[in-house]
């Protein structure tokens, strides 16, 4: 960091929009990705209200300049970014200490928002999309500039709201209230559909926040990769028998290497596994190569097929990324007669129609021109190419794979291609990953991503904090019961390897996953070392939505509650109160996530640890909350874990008190329905 960019960096956040317009756009690095055109339906009054909505943003005096700019951007992109009031200092994670702030919760919060649009972590940086396709920070780069400016004025007695990337202003609040509240893509229910959000986001006034995207809590594909590899050895353990040998020898076929998805790689091999991911984008591949989170790269077939076997036989664990498209990769795989122990899909089809899916047998440059020019046939493209897929996904699980759903929407986008994917009743041929390994292992017993980011930006920092937590998990494995030692010890080899995993991608983060008694007690670890200075600067603690409460989504997080509340999303919606009422330091609440707009709630925190006593107590009271809702529903579903996970939390506390399901038995059940008379009805 240098000092003119320091300098920069600080004017223009103080400025928020600039004092005079810009003559032009910054100039663009060819080798970042872009995000593809957007393809909402807009009439001729549609497209002058979303003129209209962003010019609301800026001077009066620059509208005319700048308003057939914005059109064209408007119909070139299907989007207003506002390109122009793009800043021209760097997006990077910097120290705390270098932002212009008058609190240092806000001057955390920046860290993180830019963490979230550098370059290196974000997908599509220009566009403001850190995962998924459409994970979006801000809608344009008007919001990103009156927020950061907000950010930079604000005491602890205020509170900036924004409502799906816009900042609404400041208001005055209280030193334990959030400094944010986020809400992304609320909508009355009727209007929760995908054609709504393209068009309502077309008009500027919705957003599609991903999880940790439109929350600031995107920490790169580390975010998910314990969990991935969580779910890889517990899948060994599930289906193949492999107790604690891991994955040597075993061979998991999978797609996705753009945001979350680059995951997998990595997870593959710190499970000893050959690990085969395709990925259609060259620029998302080389990305992940040349970060080190793939191993090798591989663009023939039947090179790809003589790989897989030698490290098979010599039990390698090796991650192969393919660049071209899955479906080619399960067809010579079923073809050739390949064994695959493991497969999965993680390709982003809750955005089907815009970049989360390349359908087979189309060009990644001439799918992108079919989804903004004939959006009808690549509708239909991307339909029969998830039946193929689904047919030789179908042919490998028959001589013995084991697949599941990793939690795009795989399976609802299958059923809906008319694929043949149907299960038993109401389900799925296949389970998702939460349903047989996620949900019933870690999130009914508590442990989930919990995650932390050391704002000083100092490598040092992050390793003090590893050896903290991984002090707190050792005593905890010690005496953990047999229901979770297993856990416990998966965590505990996994913080103790961090480091040499070599996962950081932008800021200094680390990802582990802890239990309702693990996160508090690390909170705790970790401010005391801030108080002792130990560690040199605030720590932001935070994690996935994709948690034990943090989400409520049928299909993924919820997944394995059968009492028929998966569909329902309480737990979300008062995760995020609680955790605002219990001193977070910010809160979002989405529509959308992993599986799409309109099929799933869900919200997150961020929690500043600067060594004070009341940071202290905020920080217990708000993470003793943010599991035990999850822990008590998850419960009350009946879930043995969950029933197991509450009363050890009761008995820890007194004060928590949690409604514990009575058991029905089945032939009082069945006894009770066949004495009445039911009708045809």
């Amino acid at each position: 960091m240098t000092d003119d960019d320091l300098e920069l960096m600080r004017a223009e956040i103080r400025m928020g929009l600039p004092p005079t317009l810009p003559a032009e756009a910054p100039p663009m690095d060819p080798d970042i990705d872009r995000a593809p055109r957007r393809t909402p339906a807009l009439d001729a009054a549609d497209r002058a209200l979303a003129l209209r909505n962003a010019l609301r943003y800026l001077p009066p005096a620059w509208h005319a300049d700048l308003a057939p700019e914005l059109a064209r951007e408007l119909a070139e992109d299907g989007h207003i970014y506002m390109r122009r009031l793009r800043p021209a200092h760097a997006m990077y994670a910097r120290p705390i200490d270098a932002y212009p702030a008058q609190s240092r919760q806000a001057a955390a919060i920046m860290h993180m928002i830019h963490n979230n649009l550098d370059p290196a972590v974000a997908q599509h940086p220009y566009e403001l999309v850190t995962y998924g396709g459409n994970g979006s920070v801000f809608q344009n780069w008007a919001q990103y500039r009156l927020a950061m400016r907000y950010l930079s004025e604000m005491t602890d007695a205020q509170t900036l709201v924004l409502y799906s990337g816009h900042p609404l202003g400041l208001f005055p609040s209280h030193p334990d209230a959030p400094r944010v509240v986020v809400t992304n893509g609320m909508m009355v229910p009727e209007y929760s559909t995908p054609a709504a959000f393209e068009r309502l986001n077309a008009l500027g006034v919705t957003s599609y926040g991903q999880m940790t995207a439109g929350s600031f809590m995107y920490i790169g594909p580390q975010g998910i990769v314990h969990g991935t590899a969580i779910t890889l050895l517990n899948a060994g353990r599930l289906y193949l028998g492999t107790g604690d040998a891991g994955l040597a020898g075993k061979v998991y076929v999978t797609s996705g290497l753009g945001g979350m998805s680059g995951a997998q790689a990595k997870a593959a091999v710190i499970a000893g596994a050959v690990g085969v991911v395709a990925e259609i984008n060259p620029a998302a591949l080389h990305k992940r190569h040349a970060q080190g989170w793939v191993d090798e790269v591989e663009s023939d077939i039947d090179r790809l097929l003589k790989r897989v076997e030698a490290a098979r036989a010599a039990k390698q664990a090796v991650s192969i990324g393919y660049l071209g498209n899955v479906v080619d990769v399960w067809e010579a795989l079923a073809a050739h007669g390949v064994p695959v122990d493991l497969g999965s899909d993680q390709t982003s089809l809750h955005n089907p129609w815009g970049g989360g899916y390349y359908p087979a047998g189309v060009e990644f440059e001439a799918a992108r021109r079919m989804m903004t020019h004939d959006p009808d046939g690549f509708r239909e493209a991307v339909y029969g190419s998830l039946r193929r897929q689904v047919h030789a996904i179908n042919r490998l699980a028959a001589e013995g794979m084991s697949f599941w759903d990793y939690g795009n929407a795989f399976l609802v986008m299958a059923r809906e291609a008319g694929a043949d994917i149907e299960g038993e009743g109401r389900g799925f041929r296949y389970p998702s990953y939460v349903e047989d390994i996620m949900g019933p292992m870690c999130f009914d017993y508590g442990f989930g991503p919990f995650r932390w980011v050391c704002t000083s930006a100092d490598p040092a920092d992050l390793r003090r904090t590893d050896a903290i937590a991984a002090d707190v998990i050792r005593r905890q494995a010690a005496d953990a019961p047999d229901e979770i030692r297993q856990q416990m010890l998966d965590n505990l080899r996994w913080i103790e390897q961090a480091e040499a995993n070599r996962m950081v991608v932008g800021s200094q983060a680390r990802i582990l996953y802890a239990d309702h008694a693990g996160r508090r007690a690390i909170a705790a670890a970790f401010n005391r070392a801030v108080a002792e200075g130990r560690v040199g600067g605030p720590i932001v603690l935070g994690r996935d939505h994709h948690d034990v409460s943090g989400t409520d989504s049928p299909w993924r997080e919820t997944a394995n509650i059968r009492d028929g509340s998966r569909f329902c999303a309480d737990m979300a919606v008062h995760n995020f109160v609680g955790d605002a009422m219990r001193g977070a330091t910010w809160v979002s609440l989405h529509n959308g996530g992993g599986v799409g707009w309109g099929r799933v709630i869900n919200g997150g925190f961020g929690l500043v640890l600067d060594g004070s006593a009341a940071a202290g107590r905020r920080a217990d009271a708000m993470l003793d909350w943010d599991v035990a809702n999850g822990l008590a529903r998850r419960a009350w579903a009946r879930n043995p874990g969950a029933e197991f996970a509450s009363k050890r939390a009761m008995q820890a506390d007194p004060e928590t008190r949690i409604t514990l399901p009575a058991r029905a038995e089945d032939a009082v059940v069945a006894a009770a329905l066949a004495g009445v008379e039911w009708g045809e009805g």
